[in-house]
């Protein structure tokens, strides 16, 4: 079987889908930029800056069958209820997918919407909330799923992912210094304590943020602790100890330092943040899965969310190469189209040949994780997250070299 074989009814969608990104998508980038460009410093993040566009495609979407495609599989029944229940009382949304994908099928799309920024938040299939989607999914109490999943499903809010610390070399996150500090308090009820510095919090302004997925380490040294939870600060292995707790947004101690910039773009109103957590005050039911469990949670993101990202680069790259094309086609230099050009045509087929692999690499891993799971395709995983990156960049690279020659 190819890996970019599809059934007739997926066949059909992917070419709905296309139809979507290229008739209200793309062209409503420009609406979509016009709309953030008559904000800035502060307001580039209040409710008001999120354009009015995304609320059309988001609707559109929904009625074509595009919702929450990456879901892999049917909701729980109490989720299924509660929208039903808002369904009779609000407005209609539908929460379940047109169809169940696998990883390699849903990739597929995954490339279809990278072409379009707007796309994935259109189909309420964005990062991170996908990613906190599918955590909610299989790893939250039922209290959470309705809480917190519901709404996401909805795309009624959307949400932040904090991991990521400014004072450590935090992409191993054995190395976290923010602390989950357990306590009891005066009824004996348990309590946590949220302390630290976070960035690259991708979500954590957008005025729309209705929680958080924080990972944090445990700290049991507080007095009210008894001797036998306190030695397990010390005791627990370093992959013991992280945990994944749940913020409410906004929350008092929460304090969004400043918006981080690349190549100065914010990417405002989501964006990614410097984030300081000052005593946060949290309760049970706040921890996903239990103390000491956020390897475990973050590892069952972790494969999905990679074919997720590295297959919208190659969506994107795709249509970094067609501009480039047709550049090559417009404009000449020293009589000739660029096209004619030996240069030029060597970094048109060293694209062409970048994405053709970066596309290969990653449905193969997707299709791995199909037959084995994360954990049994887990070189591939860490393949193509260094790979794709540097593939679908360098295609992009090219295309602008190609678009600025005068």
């Amino acid at each position: 079987m190819s890996l970019l074989s599809l059934s007739p009814t997926l066949s059909t969608l992917k070419a709905s889908l296309e139809t979507f990104i290229t008739h209200d998508c793309i062209p409503a980038e420009k609406l979509y930029e016009e709309h953030i460009a008559q904000y800035s410093g502060s307001d580039r993040w209040q409710p008001h800056a999120v354009p009015p566009i995304m609320d059309a495609l988001k609707s559109k979407a929904q009625s074509l069958g595009f919702w929450n495609l990456f879901l892999p599989h049917e909701l729980p029944e109490c989720v299924l209820r509660a929208n039903e229940e808002l369904n009779n009382n609000n407005r209609v949304v539908p929460i379940s997918p047109r169809m169940y994908l696998t990883n390699r099928e849903y990739g597929i799309l995954c490339e279809v919407m990278g072409r379009s920024s707007l796309a994935p938040e259109a189909c309420n299939c964005s990062a991170p909330d996908t990613g906190n989607m599918e955590v909610l999914l299989k790893h939250g109490t039922q209290s959470q799923q309705l809480k917190y999943l519901l709404p996401l499903l909805r795309g009624e809010v959307r949400s932040a992912f904090l991991m990521t610390e400014p004072d450590v070399a935090s992409s191993d996150a054995r190395n976290l210094e923010t602390r989950l500090s357990k306590r009891m308090d005066d009824g004996g009820s348990v309590r946590y304590t949220l302390n630290g510095k976070k960035w690259w919090s991708t979500g954590a302004m957008d005025p729309r943020c209705g929680m958080a997925l924080v990972v944090t380490k445990m700290d049991y040294t507080h007095p009210s602790n008894d001797n036998n939870a306190q030695q397990q600060t010390q005791t627990k292995t370093k992959h013991g100890n992280q945990t994944v707790v749940i913020v409410p947004m906004p929350q008092t101690g929460v304090r969004c330092v400043r918006p981080l910039t690349v190549f100065g773009y914010d990417d405002a109103p989501h964006g990614h943040a410097e984030v300081w957590l000052e005593s946060v005050d949290l309760g049970m039911e706040s921890v996903v899965l239990g103390e000491g469990r956020g390897f475990e949670i973050s590892q069952s993101r972790l494969g999905p969310g990679r074919i997720h990202h590295c297959m919208r680069a190659v969506g994107l790259a795709a249509r970094c190469y067609e501009l480039m094309l047709e550049r090559t086609f417009q404009r000449k230099t020293f009589g000739r189209f660029l096209y004619e050009h030996g240069s030029c045509r060597e970094m048109v087929a060293d694209s062409a040949a970048d994405i053709e692999s970066a596309r290969l690499l990653t449905l193969s891993c997707a299709e791995e994780i199909d037959r084995l799971g994360a954990r049994g395709a887990r070189d591939k995983i860490a393949l193509i997250k260094v790979v794709v990156p540097e593939l679908t960049s360098r295609v992009v690279d090219r295309a602008v070299q190609v678009c600025i020659l005068s």
